[in-house]
């Protein structure tokens, strides 16, 4: 950590990123400490895993040497393809001796790719949202930043009973797969705790895009509260059809999990406005590392850091302190350095736990502002509460092996 110059001016590492991918070195000469972007550049992905992307080539650019030698960063376009991300991991690690990978924007990416850099002794680090993560499929290998569903509903569902505590009627709509229902078991526990009613909830599917009947069968049980608990695109769309229902002026709306600065960039203001919204991040945050690093983005790329650039770039960050303070690239030696580091990161203090390799970090609940109280283009949302809400270690489902 002595050794950090955080943001710096110059760019170091600048003349690396031009290379083709993984870079060209001589393999007679000591590598250099060389960090592999596993990232969406194209496929139905992109528009997160470019923003990732940037997020990492930011890191290197601004870390101090590890080892004496700058840091390298190349990146490996997984298209959106988990088998596709395995294969070109693999030929990372078979024909430059790959150890230390960041990234993976869907989570059955990350579990593949963790499973890949275990067993070939490597490091692994995602901001990606299956609890399977840091949970049942845990391995010594990869490390999770992003917060769990345990987290991301207590963070936010129990923050908004506790504001209105007259809404005791709550419905839900879920996408059906391990993560929707992940969110939902966790939603029913906090209601049963709270003495809130469940009056309802409906499942879709991963294609759904069209709403209406979930919508209609939400307005017809008459909540307090929809609760939506699918993300990213279907989030959107199911948000968006809502507010076009009026549904806005008949009951509160929380989104639990957001993709925060991107996503809301999209919906524009009349969308989000008076909605309750989750993230995993949020620029506006006032924290010292977040402040400085907003305005690094500003500065490189013209543009305020949405999740994605957060997440991946402190990763990143997080892997070259770690084999500085291993003094090795080694994954071993890394994986021991990660485990129970604590550091100033863009929520403030994050710690790794040992147990499960799971960030220890904020979760935010926020509420959309209307146009007329923007403070400028991006200022979305205010921020309504932040916490930290995890399982015990005790709790935890993780066996690593």
């Amino acid at each position: 950590m002595k050794r950090r110059t955080f943001l710096k001016s110059s760019m170091a590492a600048g003349a690396t990123l031009a290379l083709p991918m993984y870079g060209i070195r001589d393999s007679r000469a000591a590598d250099p400490v060389t960090i592999y972007g596993v990232k969406s550049l194209s496929g139905s992905g992109a528009a997160f895993g470019k923003l990732a992307n940037m997020g990492s080539k930011l890191a290197v650019e601004d870390h101090d040497d590890v080892l004496d030698s700058p840091p390298m960063y190349q990146s490996i376009d997984t298209e959106s393809d988990p088998s596709t991300a395995v294969r070109k991991v693999q030929e990372a690690v078979q024909k430059y001796n790959a150890e230390l990978f960041v990234g993976a924007t869907f989570s059955s990416t990350a579990l593949a790719v963790g499973k890949e850099a275990n067993k070939n002794g490597g490091v692994f680090i995602t901001p990606a949202g299956a609890d399977e993560i840091t949970g049942s499929e845990c391995n010594p290998a990869t490390f999770r930043w992003s917060v769990p569903t345990y987290g991301a509903i207590n963070e936010t569902v129990r923050p908004l009973i506790n504001e209105r505590p007259n809404a005791k009627r709550w419905y839900t709509i879920t996408p059906d797969y391990v993560f929707g229902e992940a969110l939902l078991s966790n939603a029913k526990a906090v209601f049963e705790e709270l003495g809130v009613e469940h009056v309802g909830n409906s499942y879709h599917s991963m294609d759904t895009q069209q709403f209406s009947g979930y919508l209609a069968n939400a307005m017809a049980a008459n909540p307090d509260v929809l609760l939506l608990l699918n993300f990213a695109g279907q989030a959107s769309s199911c948000l968006r059809q809502a507010v076009n229902f009026g549904m806005k002026q008949k009951m509160t709306i929380l989104v639990a999990w957001t993709a925060g600065l991107s996503q809301f960039q999209s919906l524009g203001s009349n969308i989000i406005e008076d909605v309750y919204l989750g993230a995993q991040y949020w620029h506006e945050v006032d924290t010292p590392m977040n402040k400085r690093f907003v305005q690094r983005v500003r500065d490189v790329y013209g543009i305020n850091p949405a999740y994605p650039v957060a997440a991946d770039y402190i990763s990143t960050w997080v892997i070259l302190e770690a084999a500085d303070k291993a003094g090795s690239s080694d994954g071993e030696a890394v994986r021991t350095a990660l485990e129970g580091m604590t550091y100033q990161g863009p929520t403030g203090e994050e710690t790794i736990r040992a147990s499960n390799h799971q960030v220890i970090k904020d979760y935010y609940l926020l509420r959309g502002k209307p146009k007329s109280k923007m403070k400028d283009e991006d200022d979305y949302a205010s921020v309504i509460s932040s916490g930290k809400s995890f399982h015990s270690e005790d709790e935890d489902s993780c066996e690593m092996s």
